[in-house]
């Protein structure tokens, strides 16, 4: 990928629990597990007439882990998470506006 704004890697640092994008540009986002599955927006995580959240917090662990990663697409990643979610794609320009380093 060449965009600047597109990702260039993607690291699943399990020790830390942490996802890492670097983008073309050679900036990184990086985001907690936790919180990128707490951030899903699919139909199960969030109602999609009124975007209401309907995930618990109280019920995803602080030790949550990917399982799997795929890449959906040129335009977003899905991960199968420990807690047996799998359905949320998370498009690159979302996880980009999440804020670079």
């Amino acid at each position: 990928m060449s965009d600047a704004t597109e990702p260039e890697a993607v690291d699943l640092r399990d020790s830390q629990r942490k996802l890492v994008v670097t983008w073309g540009d050679g900036k990184k986002t990086a985001i907690g597990y936790r919180d990128l599955r707490l951030a899903c927006r699919c139909a199960n995580c969030v109602d999609e007439v009124t975007g209401v959240a309907r995930l618990d917090a109280r019920t995803v662990p602080d030790d949550i882990g990917i399982r799997t990663a795929e890449q959906v697409g040129l335009y977003g990643i899905r991960f199968d998470w420990t807690d047996g979610h799998a359905t949320g794609i998370y498009t690159w320009a979302r996880l980009r506006a999440r804020g670079a380093e």
